[in-house]
């Protein structure tokens, strides 16, 4: 009988939940999605009653495939700055404001006065409407006294476990993406706190990643599992895929390319970046994250779907096939990738989409490619910002775009890196299980963790392509530049 520990994955637009054994191999999955809610411009929630149903399903999918009698517990990763307020019984006065809720961006310049960016720069947190900070200010001025009235402020995994295990509890390394939080001394900061108008008393106690609480009788009713089991708080998503991946050394740099996409690397120390353009994120006792968030990844491949047939659902094979057939630089022509404002590297809401230099001749597989290179050079520009390693250090990957082939090479020829790429693993989950089995005393240090797992594919940068890419970088750049001053005045 094989012991496991089962990790579950608490994403933008689904849970993922993951049976691993004692030494971190997959043994089973499920995979259940909810809406995105976006009725009006800038919205990005989620509704609580979906998260549980899927986190619900998830779980109890795995079960069937798993000796459930040797469950030893669960362990948790969630998604980033996101916010729902609750009352004094846990009932949701709001839905569940998720990273991608752009409502805030109104308000972003007040956080540019000199104090408050001076307290901000000591979160580790870039400033930008994604925050819950952003959230609360934006709460307080569309609805007065709302967050005053709410019982409890948290986010969609410390609102899951007061539903589990009846109590409220944050581990650190979520705390420190609200914008909150100083990671320097692992506390809530009392001045943005009360300029977002909530007090610590709203707020879930604060522990550490590798701490656990027992699951309450209506927690067990809901997952099917036995009262008193262990669940794990476990991480943030993106600290957790550098563990999952198996980054673990100072400078170790992960990429993940989904729907969004991000570059990071790992620290055994806090470094704060005195510019505020890279986050700095907690993942574990002796273990610190760095890296850029960006806003525009195969959500760029669905959007190019919709523009060419809104009728049928984004087939990336299909369009990642057709731009294969366009030759690099696809004849010339510049994409920029900002559909969806932009985090890392412009921390900018107000930036826009565009291509350059486009003509009659261009096709649709030179927009597609074009489309797929302006995200890659925008992921080129995070990388020149963090890297650490040095050019010729393979990047650790992971995310959807691991199922292209093609996309993974040009992802290596593009940033001129070689790529070890976990195919259809899942790294955020994979780290989760790790963190459980380190608070749960079945492993003695993260670097337990196999660095190298048999589904690694290995891509490196294709010389000559390479090459054509960088006589073409200077020119992507210099429009990048040309453009980035244009946003705000464009908005105004």
């Amino acid at each position: 009988m094989t012991e496991s520990i089962i990790a579950v994955d608490i994403g933008t637009t689904s849970t993922k939940v993951v049976a691993y054994d004692l030494n971190a191999n997959a043994l089973a999955s499920a995979n259940h999605g909810y809406p995105l809610t976006q009725t009006t411009p800038g919205m990005a929630e989620q509704a609580p009653a979906d998260l549980l149903a899927a986190v619900q399903a998830g779980v109890r999918e795995v079960l069937t495939q798993i000796d459930a009698a040797q469950v030893i517990g669960l362990s948790f990763s969630g998604a980033m700055h996101s916010l729902v307020l609750t009352d004094a019984d846990n009932q949701p006065l709001t839905q569940i404001m998720t990273w991608a809720d752009n409502r805030p961006a109104a308000i972003v310049d007040q956080l540019h006065e000199p104090a408050t960016a001076a307290l901000l720069r000591q979160t580790g947190v870039p400033i930008h409407p994604m925050t819950p900070f952003a959230k609360l200010l934006w709460l307080n001025q569309t609805q007065p006294g709302l967050v005053a009235r709410a019982a409890h402020v948290l986010d969609l995994k410390s609102y899951l476990f007061a539903v589990l295990t009846g109590q409220y509890v944050m581990d650190d390394s979520t705390a420190n993406a609200t914008g909150l939080f100083f990671p320097g001394n692992k506390a809530w900061a009392p001045g943005l706190l009360a300029l977002a108008g909530v007090t610590e008393a709203q707020l879930p106690t604060l522990v550490e990643t590798t701490a656990h609480v027992p699951l309450a009788t209506a927690g067990a009713a809901l997952l099917d599992l036995p009262v008193g089991l262990p669940l794990v708080l476990g991480a943030t998503d993106g600290p957790l895929s550098n563990l999952g991946l198996g980054a673990i050394r100072p400078g170790d740099e992960t990429l993940t390319i989904g729907t969004s996409a991000a570059l990071r690397t790992t620290l055994h120390e806090l470094q704060l970046d005195p510019s505020g353009q890279t986050f700095s994120y907690y993942l574990a006792p002796g273990y610190w994250v760095n890296g850029g968030p960006v806003n525009n990844g195969g959500n760029v491949l669905n959007w190019l779907q919709q523009v060419f047939d809104p009728s049928q659902e984004a087939d990336y094979p299909a369009l990642l096939a057709e731009a294969a057939e366009a030759p690099a630089n696809a004849h010339h022509l510049v994409f920029l990738p900002y559909l969806h404002g932009e985090r890392a590297p412009l921390w900018d809401s107000n930036a826009f989409g565009s291509y350059l230099g486009l003509t009659a001749q261009h096709t649709r597989a030179d927009l597609i490619r074009a489309a797929v290179e302006g995200m890659l050079f925008n992921l080129k520009l995070v990388d020149q910002k963090l890297q650490l390693a040095g050019s010729d250090a393979p990047l650790f990957a992971a995310g959807g775009f691991a199922q292209s082939p093609f996309w993974c090479q040009l992802t290596a020829d593009i940033l001129n890196r070689p790529l070890k790429v976990l195919d259809g693993g899942q790294s955020s989950a994979r780290g989760a299980a790790a963190i459980g089995l380190l608070g749960l005393g079945r492993w003695d240090s993260l670097a337990q963790i196999n660095q190298e797992p048999s589904d690694f594919a290995h891509y490196a940068p294709n010389p000559e392509v390479a090459a054509q890419y960088e006589q073409w970088w200077p020119r992507w750049q210099h429009m990048f530049k040309v453009m980035a001053t244009e946003y705000d005045a464009f908005n105004a």
